[in-house]
């Protein structure tokens, strides 16, 4: 299992939202590529990308930060938020992402996934975000009438290379990963599962890796390490060595 650390954009700056509201926000740094290096210093294996403009948007909002932060930075990375098309994921791709998330399109068209897969093979990510196990879309703003499980299911055989579960409820709030929901979604699929949401220390983490046989393959963080909660060298090293 690998930590993945986030970089949320809100208006060309670095953020981190509570429960996804975007007037709850709490601007970290303002020089995204700066932020991402720093990441990358600390052992990052790879850099998890928000556009939450665009995720609320439903287009591309912060291009000029998402390619400083590409130039910025050797390791992968990968970015969600507002990518509803075709056309917009391969723009994503050119500047130099190794992945795309498709969120809100995925569930209101499955066949976007299908067609982003065979093209892009190995660099669609699927995110599926949940409140109380109900997949929220459009920013989180809007609450469906789907459970996490059956959307994740439906792309099964698609070819993604993962699918990332964040726990609306917990995102921002340094609760916890929620941890029964993560296991059951991973072992409902065969596609690899991102947790995230709620993580706030070292032995969150842990939690995670004893799931990790479940289906889990990777965490990402956010505010916990910003705030310094989990300092992301020894979250790396935990997951390195089992002991840091």
């Amino acid at each position: 299992m690998i930590v993945i650390p986030a970089i949320d954009l809100k208006e060309g700056k670095c953020v981190r939202l509570e429960q996804g509201l975007m007037d709850r926000d709490t601007v970290f740094n303002d020089d995204p590529g700066a932020q991402a290096r720093a990441w990358q210093d600390e052992g990052a294996e790879l850099l998890h990308i928000v556009d939450l403009d665009g995720a609320f948007a439903g287009e591309p909002k912060n291009r000029a930060a998402i390619e400083a932060i590409v130039k910025a930075i050797t390791i992968p990375s990968q970015l969600g938020g507002g990518i509803r098309d075709l056309q917009t994921i391969e723009a994503y791709l050119s500047l130099g992402l190794s992945r795309v998330i498709i969120g809100t399109a995925a569930q209101r068209n499955p066949e976007l996934v299908k067609e982003a897969c065979a093209k892009f093979p190995g660099r669609i990510v699927v995110g599926i975000d949940a409140k109380n196990g109900m997949v929220a879309v459009q920013g989180w703003a809007e609450v469906t009438d789907i459970t996490a499980a059956d959307l994740a299911m439906k792309f099964e055989g698609y070819g993604v290379s993962a699918i990332i579960y964040t726990d609306i409820s917990r995102d921002g709030m340094l609760q916890g990963p929620n941890l029964e929901a993560t296991r059951a979604l991973a072992e409902a699929i065969t596609i690899p599962v991102i947790a995230s949401g709620g993580v706030s220390t070292l032995k969150d983490i842990e939690n995670l890796m004893a799931i990790e046989r479940s289906g889990v393959t990777g965490v990402i963080t956010g505010k916990a390490v910003y705030t310094g909660a989990i300092k992301l060298a020894e979250a790396v090293a935990l997951t390195k060595n089992n002991s840091i």
